[in-house]
């Protein structure tokens, strides 16, 4: 059975890529074979990140590929453990198809009514599509490390009906040193970020499997 997360948000900039690569690079290390779907053919943050990597040698080596619609790309899901949809933000209609057929979509949220607002508004608009808020989840990115301004996010996140992942990523210019780098955010020269990173990663995989295993059962 293939694990099939869905990374979607109402505007761009707020980490939907960054966190899909974080997720590619975890699984791999994992010994889960994976690749990203990168759907935003117009940006494809994804595939460019993919080729710098390639030119550097990072490993271990992850798939991306680019495609113009989410069928094609769940074409894909049975020739690998793990499939990562990576969609353009403010697409509706293919953000509800990423939804559908995703057991786990993550919205990337920052700590402000600005960011956090959004967010709540497309969980809104796909569960009125039809989507169990049980499999919607928040990240929180580019958190300020004040834990008064978190614990306030968190709060919003929670009283409008949605889960909030365990762990955060937050500001620092080494995340974006290894991005150009080509490597994920668990792969910086700094143990602290990295492992701050990993819990969020650890936590998209708990609440995935635990997703899956509802469905078994």
């Amino acid at each position: 059975m293939t694990y099939i997360i869905g990374m979607v948000s109402q505007k761009g900039g707020v980490g939907k890529s960054t966190l899909a690569r974080m997720m590619a690079r975890e699984f791999v290390a994992g010994g889960l074979t994976t690749k990203i779907a990168d759907l935003d053919t117009q940006q494809q943050t994804c595939t460019h990140w993919a080729g710098r990597r390639a030119e550097a040698g990072v490993t271990p080596e992850l798939q991306v590929q680019s495609f113009a619609t989410v069928k094609t790309a769940l074409a894909e899901a049975p020739r690998f453990d793990a499939l990562i949809l990576d969609g353009k933000p403010n697409a509706s209609d293919q953000t509800a198809e990423i939804a559908e057929a995703a057991d786990l979509v993550v919205i990337p949220t920052g700590q402000t009514v600005d960011d956090l607002h959004p967010g709540v508004v497309l969980a809104h608009a796909l569960r009125k599509k039809g989507v169990s808020s049980e499999k919607i989840a928040f990240a929180m990115f580019k958190t300020t490390g004040s834990e008064r301004e978190n614990a306030a996010a968190r709060q919003y996140l929670t009283e409008a009906g949605y889960m909030v992942l365990d762990g955060d990523v937050g500001v620092s210019t080494a995340y974006g040193s290894a991005s150009d780098a080509g490597k994920a955010i668990t792969e910086t020269s700094f143990r602290t970020l990295n492992q701050r990173a990993s819990k969020l990663a650890q936590s998209m995989i708990d609440k995935m499997v635990e997703l899956q295993e509802r469905q078994v059962a």
